[in-house]
């Protein structure tokens, strides 16, 4: 099994430190060590930066020409009025309106990547019954943090509202994709004039607190202020105002790369700390991303099944 069971924790200190009451390691480190810590890029093993970056999209290209060739789907679906509002959506062979779905947010730094590169995990969930929801937002520059914050709340309310039977609303996002679906936990759904099903949280080698990519060339195209990082940085906001999901059975899965930096790797341990409610832990061994396959059945939470994101 490429990773280990995800494992629950039972209080913030169960986890050696205390987190964010300490000093961030990060203010310590040069301009070029940040940097260094903030690429992703540059820790994948046994590849470059560039080869890495092209193999990936290699196979986001496959696995979603794949999923659009073999399975039932609803492509670029407005979920909103601007331009890059879309969204896919992928069936079960046998599909109906009660069903588990997955939403799942790309990542790229929130100014690369697609919806259209990114179905690496519709064949095997699908197969499971799950069915597959990938969204588009606005990336930078021409969108905004809170732009795009607003965009991935839009869209969960467009899938709640257009399934409304469904049994349980999943959010998964990789990298930025994992901010974005953490900001949910703080979204106001009162003012959407609906309650998503949410039933869990899958957050893939994420970034929570924003404020260290202020000083990376991240932020040339970003453009965050201290203010616009506070205000868009799940870890930070829940430490000062927790909102525990409304469902108590909703499970928080933080998860992290082995070989992801230190920084990513703190970023993930310290948020793992954060949210109210249940909560686990895994490091993938591997580069193939899992999630518990298993979680998306309503009768309780099953660890013991692990299901590849990207079907080998």
């Amino acid at each position: 099994m490429a990773g280990r069971v995800p494992t629950p924790l039972a209080s913030g200190m169960d986890v050696a430190g205390e987190g964010c009451k300490r000093e961030a390691p990060w203010k310590k480190m040069s301009k070029e060590e940040l940097e260094h810590q903030y690429s992703p890029s540059r820790w994948v093993v046994r590849r470059g930066p560039e080869e890495a970056l092209k193999t990936y999209l290699q196979m986001g290209n496959h696995a979603t020409q794949r999923a659009r060739a073999s399975r039932r789907s609803l492509l670029d679906v407005p979920y909103g009025d601007g331009e890059g509002e879309k969204l896919d959506i992928y069936f079960p062979k046998e599909a109906s309106e009660a069903l588990p779905f997955l939403v799942f947010f790309h990542g790229g730094y929130w100014q690369s990547g697609s919806k259209d590169t990114s179905a690496f995990m519709v064949s095997p969930l699908t197969e499971e019954g799950v069915a597959v929801v990938i969204v588009a937002y606005d990336l930078a520059p021409k969108g905004a943090l809170d732009r795009m914050v607003d965009q991935v709340t839009q869209s969960i309310t467009f899938v709640q509202t257009r399934y409304p039977g469904n049994q349980g609303i999943y959010l998964c996002g990789h990298s930025a994709g994992a901010h974005l679906a953490a900001m949910m936990l703080l979204a106001d759904w009162t003012k959407r004039g609906v309650t998503p099903n949410l039933k869990g949280f899958f957050l893939v080698s994420g970034i929570y607190d924003l404020e260290p990519l202020m000083h990376t060339s991240e932020n040339a195209r970003l453009l965050t202020t201290l203010e616009d990082a506070q205000r868009n940085s799940p870890q930070w906001r829940l430490e000062t105002a927790p909102m525990p999901p409304k469902d108590p059975a909703c499970h928080i899965l933080v998860i992290v790369g082995q070989h992801d930096s230190p920084e990513f790797h703190r970023q993930s341990r310290e948020f793992y700390q954060v949210p109210p409610g249940p909560r686990f832990w895994l490091e993938l061994e591997s580069q193939a991303a899992l999630l518990p396959s298993s979680l998306f059945h309503p009768n309780g939470l099953h660890v013991s099944v692990i299901c590849p994101l990207s079907a080998q």
